[in-house]
């Protein structure tokens, strides 16, 4: 797999928001760390993690026109909830702007958002990446730092913690919930020996 990471980078960095670009660097790295401490291939942890977000920078009504443009499916949840869909716009995207072919990094960046029940490797990576990269503070995620510490220790033990309290967030504001980051947190419950 050979990709020229700084062209990429430099690319993103044009379409996407200042914020939103320094969020996919962290998450770049966090990818890169997760993959050294799990033995995962590096070059598509980093690869996964710099493009993981490339369809979030939209407002729900064009994410939910692109997903039926490009006949990607829509379910009645991310109908209601069209920033669901950047995930599976984002896979998308990689594979058709970008040239990504391998089908390990298209399904991490398409589950990054909602999780589902048992993940493979690289999506726990750049799930568990997204969530603790270094640019997200304590403020906003009290529980941060030790779920930082988890994810080096035992990614299916972070996976579950950041599910709950995804859970809980959502529960708190009010929000839907996707039945898939139920489903998982469901899976991750039994099967992390927590």
């Amino acid at each position: 797999m050979e990709y020229d990471i700084f062209t990429l980078q430099k690319k993103l960095s044009k379409i996407m928001t200042e914020k939103r670009f320094y969020h996919s660097l962290g998450v770049q790295g966090m990818s890169l760390a997760l993959a050294i401490r799990y033995g995962y291939d590096m070059d598509k942890a980093n690869l996964a993690g710099l493009l993981h977000d490339c369809a979030k920078d939209m407002e729900d009504e064009e994410l939910i026109a692109e997903c039926k443009k490009y006949k990607l499916p829509v379910s009645d949840v991310e109908n209601r909830n069209g920033f669901l869909l950047h995930g599976k716009l984002g896979a998308y995207y990689s594979e058709y702007k970008y040239g990504v072919t391998d089908p390990e990094i298209l399904s991490a960046i398409n589950w990054h958002t909602t999780g589902k029940p048992d993940m493979a490797l690289l999506e726990k990576i750049i799930f568990v990446a997204d969530y603790i990269e270094p640019n997200r503070t304590c403020k906003r995620i009290p529980e941060l730092n030790s779920i930082r510490r988890l994810a080096f220790m035992d990614l299916d033990k972070a996976v579950l913690e950041i599910l709950e309290n995804s859970l809980l967030y959502l529960k708190k504001k009010g929000k839907e919930i996707d039945k898939l980051t139920v489903e998982a947190y469901d899976y991750y419950k039994v099967n992390s020996n927590f």
